[in-house]
């Protein structure tokens, strides 16, 4: 049983309040065909959303079965929905690369139907509307009052206790439309049928009560269904499902379980389980619609694969640049060390002194005077302030302690200098010949152009570096 109790609905525009539905109270039979008739914007679809579970009211109350909707979570909804009730609009919503029967068969897979059940059930439903004929077919291949009627069929394939319709002859001629509604009466035999209208003469025809809405709340009722009848079929609807209940324990206990009441409640949750679509499902449908639109996936493929080679290429130039940065630093460390000498000069400090005016002078004067500014003075006068003594003896202990030998080396200048010379004579017996360590003052003689500069290259030559100490570390010393 469905009855609504003070139903209303507010829509909130900006800070305007529309009222669409104000207060509906009504009840409906189980079986039975309504049609609710009235002008554009009184409230017919929205109220018809409000009882199928696409919209919320605003206030009021939802009852089915006698339990009030507000108890409802999201899984009893999607329950509702899926299996109690049967939508058929205006428009007929079929998916155009799915044949009728996989389009019949959609909500039966959202419910986790057998394969077998669902081909089977889908058959039987097209078989009531006319239409198993037509099975393989597309919904291109169909009319306008064809496909109207799969999407009848696959309204009442779930075999749901309630159907709504919502303008299901509007986009139909008149031969289609007297069609449906034919099929509509056949169905509200056993079904609840629903359904919006703007046809009067069709819902005189065919509708076993008439509802008139008009702004908002309902003005006529051709067959109405009171409250206390309402209660009474859901008394007795209510003892035939305890009776229902108690067999079914006492089934239950007949095959030895422990406890049949939570057995029961475990039986009636599967059958609730949320309404959903398998993988290997959605990845069917997916693969079907691409096949059946080859240029258009295509053109996504290819500009997809160029979006992926480019952003591959990015990440190839990225990562080669990262690796030759690193690399040529690792170089360049090797071949310009960091050194640490016992006094250090700060070389920030010399440049704010190079570059300050220290004279307390104006800013911008207006008269012709001339000043000088004292620059190597005030470098000379503040030498204390721009040199600094490193503690070495505290940086060795700690990089004795902390150092990583794998990833360098550290050398230790103690000023020391080595006097090298060799005792043995030439190979080849010349005694006035010898061997020099550090030859390059003696090359200058046989250069003509750089003989004239000897006695100051040989003041140069003394700050050269021969000797150099290797590091221990042999890792650090194999070719790359």
């Amino acid at each position: 049983m469905l009855r609504l109790e003070e139903i209303k609905k507010d829509f909130k525009t900006d800070n305007n309040v529309v009222n669409v539905l104000k207060g509906i109270t009504i009840q409906f039979r189980k079986k039975e065909f309504v049609a609710i008739l009235g002008h554009s914007g009184c409230g017919k679809t929205t109220l018809l959303n409000i009882i199928g579970g696409l919209d919320k009211c605003t206030s009021g109350n939802v009852i089915i079965d006698g339990r009030s909707t507000k108890e409802y979570n999201d899984l009893d909804w999607n329950d509702y929905r899926n299996k109690r009730i049967g939508f058929v609009f205006q428009s007929y919503n079929l998916i155009p690369h799915l044949t009728v029967q996989k389009n019949v068969e959609l909500s039966m897979t959202l419910a986790g139907v057998s394969k077998e059940e669902r081909h089977a059930r889908a058959l039987e439903a097209l078989d009531k509307v006319g239409l198993k004929a037509h099975a393989r077919k597309h919904p291109s291949q169909l009319s306008g009052g064809q496909m109207q009627r799969v999407a009848i069929a696959r309204a009442i394939v779930n075999n749901p206790e309630i159907i709504l319709a919502d303008e299901p002859t509007g986009a139909l001629d008149s031969e289609s439309g007297v069609e449906v509604m034919e099929l509509l009466k056949e169905i509200s035999k056993d079904h609840l049928i629903v359904m919006v209208t703007h046809n009067s003469q069709l819902a005189d025809e065919y509708a076993t009560r008439i509802l008139n809405m008009s702004d908002g709340v309902i003005v006529g009722d051709t067959n109405e269904y009171t409250l206390d009848e309402c209660l009474s079929d859901e008394a007795a609807d209510l003892a035939a499902k305890t009776a229902a209940e108690e067999k079914a324990l006492s089934d239950i206990e007949q095959t030895g379980a422990k406890n049949a009441k939570r057995e029961l409640k475990r039986i009636e949750k599967k059958k609730r389980k949320k309404a959903s679509m398998s993988p290997l499902t959605a990845f069917s449908l997916s693969f079907t619609n691409l096949i059946s639109k080859k240029g258009r996936t295509f053109l996504t493929s290819f500009a997809g694969s160029i979006g992926i080679i480019g952003i591959m290429l990015v990440l190839a130039l990225s990562t080669g640049a990262r690796s030759f940065i690193s690399k040529m630093e690792e170089n360049a460390l090797s071949q310009y060390p960091i050194e640490i000498s016992e006094s250090n000069t700060d070389l920030s400090a010399i440049l704010s002194l190079l570059t300050t005016d220290t004279a307390k002078r104006e800013n911008y004067p207006s008269g012709d005077t001339i000043y000088t500014q004292q620059v190597i003075g005030n470098v000379l006068n503040n030498i204390p302030l721009l040199t600094s003594k490193n503690d070495l003896a505290r940086l060795k202990s700690y990089i004795d302690n902390n150092f990583d030998e794998t990833i360098g080396y550290v050398k230790y200048n103690y000023g020391t200098d080595f006097d090298v010379y060799c005792d043995y004579t030439h190979a080849k017996g010349d005694e006035d010949k010898y061997m020099k360590v550090q030859p390059f003052v003696d090359a200058i003689a046989d250069i003509p152009v750089l003989s004239g500069f000897k006695d100051q290259l040989e003041m140069f030559s003394s700050y050269l570096t021969v000797w150099d100490e290797m590091t221990d570390n042999t890792t650090l010393l194999k070719p790359n």
